[in-house]
């Protein structure tokens, strides 16, 4: 039996969810502009087949599973570019609460959010604890793709490390080592023109804003692409699915939370 959890029968799944430390992993994608050259579903992709390569090396009896990707997702920072499909909030928020719930109410004992898209990361975090109050027996992990496992940002230099926010360097060659015939030519990129926060203020990190795409660049990118490699793409990959292997190791290895 796969790792699937559409696959299985409801008998199965009873008994999939009778197994102690049983775990579903959700993958959160989004539909929105990633530049001229970057597909609209990187994101999903990313957390999709990231997903399946961080199982496939999991030992079978580990009583893990996932879901159909989400591949929906929050963007407002993106409208205003042809293709970007963002849903509301509140619809997400009671999406996962209303999924989650009944995963908890089957027997499950923990929920693992698998998500790539940095614009979701605060939604997912407040629907985690809106879930976790709802039913408090399963535990609630929103993950982001990018940030769990050790070492990655090593692998991009400055100051596309800190500038390159969307189809940037790191993006774009995981892309290229994933699906690269799903990638245009690279442009030149245009993120972070203008005016910028004033001091002590930033983008991203201890004193964010709420930017929006059309804020830094015309084209959508948010960064640099033009020296992004297949070869840096799968070095991207490989420190991306061995943190995850481990981190899901880990967490399987465990009794937390305990029962309650």
């Amino acid at each position: 039996m796969g790792r699937s959890l559409t696959e299985l029968s409801t008998t199965a799944l009873a008994a999939a969810a009778s197994q102690p430390g049983c775990t579903v992993v959700w993958p959160w994608g989004s539909v929105e502009q990633h530049g001229p050259h970057l597909p609209l579903g990187t994101d999903a992709l990313f957390a999709d087949r990231l997903l399946d390569r961080v199982l496939e090396r999991l030992p079978p009896a580990l009583p893990i599973w996932r879901l159909p990707l989400q591949s929906l997702g929050f963007s407002p920072e993106h409208q205003g570019f042809a293709g970007t499909l963002s849903l509301p909030a509140e619809l997400l928020i009671a999406q996962l609460v209303a999924v989650g719930s009944q995963l908890a109410d089957a027997g499950f004992a923990r929920l693992l959010l698998f998500n790539a898209h940095g614009g979701q990361i605060a939604l997912l975090q407040t629907a985690a604890r809106q879930l976790r109050a709802r039913s408090p027996q399963m535990a609630v992990l929103p993950c982001f793709v990018w940030s769990g496992p050790d070492g990655v940002s090593e692998l991009i230099p400055e100051p596309e490390r800190s500038n390159g926010l969307h189809a940037g360097l790191a993006e774009t060659s995981l892309m290229l080592h994933l699906a690269p015939e799903l990638v245009g030519a690279l442009p030149a990129g245009d993120g972070l023109r203008g005016s910028q926060p004033p001091a002590g203020w930033s983008l991203e990190g201890a004193a964010p804003t709420a930017w929006l795409s059309r804020d830094l660049s015309d084209s959508g990118v948010i960064g640099d692409p033009t020296g992004a490699t297949a070869e840096l793409g799968e070095r991207l990959a490989l420190r991306l699915i061995d943190g995850w292997c481990g981190l899901f190791t880990t967490l399987m290895a465990s009794d937390w939370p305990q029962p309650r």
